[in-house]
């Protein structure tokens, strides 16, 4: 299925544009968290597919259920709903769009409580998720997916974590790629499709995140998976299709850590 996709999607599309779209049941849109021009790509894509439901990585399940009846043009009442400010994301303003473009459609929440992460970091995704449950344990902790996996984690922290909290953090990314996965395939499910899934670029990546679990979880389900990006990404990234929009300007995102 992945590679019928791949044939039917554009190729590597120009600034901020990803072009005509495949059919598909689920649409995972990346994004850089505090990128505005990836929110508004975001959004115009999901006018175009009319999703019945929208999965959020940053909404908790009980939020989302408290911006049920909110008129999506009323961004200050679902943030508050939402608790949005509270969890430490980006200005909502940039992700109301999206909100927006879907007025009725379904909005369900994926975030991962802290509690939760904790464990996983601990121990394994596996184990928060319970004994049984299909297709989380795919790859390999030790090899190069690993490695790759940790030194992806060790850059976005700066180098500035210890060495041995990496293989925790891959597996609160494992957990959150999982919860995605799960909330993505029930929507399908529940509504009939299609849906769309708001999210980091890490989760929307088909050789580790999200479309690589679905693509276990429910092989019969197209999944279509954007990357956005700031400047070209390297020729093969894990991406049905990629977006380039200008950068944001951060000032030394690094100095947190220091």
């Amino acid at each position: 299925m992945r590679r019928l996709l791949a044939l039917l999607c554009c190729a590597t599309p120009a600034v901020a544009d990803v072009g005509p779209l495949p059919r598909a049941d689920i649409y995972v849109l990346g994004e850089t968290h505090d990128n505005p021009a990836h929110h508004a790509v975001q959004a115009e894509l999901v006018a175009r597919v009319a999703p019945a439901a929208l999965v959020f990585e940053m909404i908790a399940p009980e939020d989302a259920a408290a911006g049920a009846g909110i008129d999506r043009s009323d961004g200050e009442a679902l943030a508050e709903a939402y608790r949005w400010d509270a969890l430490g994301w980006p200005d909502f303003a940039m992700y109301h769009p999206i909100f927006e473009a879907a007025p009725d459609a379904q909005v369900i929440g994926a975030q991962v409580g802290r509690e939760d992460l904790a464990s996983a970091m601990r121990s394994s995704a596996e184990d928060v998720l319970g004994v049984g449950v299909v297709g989380f344990n795919l790859w390999p902790r030790s090899g190069p997916v690993m490695e790759a996996l940790i030194a992806d984690q060790r850059a976005a922290h700066c180098d500035m974590l210890p060495e041995d909290m990496l293989p925790g953090m891959v597996e609160a990314q494992r957990l959150r790629d999982a919860m995605l996965a799960l909330a993505a395939r029930d929507a399908v499910d529940d509504t009939g499709g299609p849906v769309v899934v708001i999210t980091g670029n890490g989760h929307a990546r088909t050789d580790t995140g999200v479309p690589f679990v679905l693509d276990a979880l429910s092989p019969d389900l197209a999944v279509w998976a954007l990357g956005q990006f700031e400047e070209p990404p390297e020729p093969g990234a894990p991406f049905d299709a990629t977006a380039v929009s200008p950068p944001v300007d951060r000032g030394a995102p690094c100095a947190t850590f220091r």
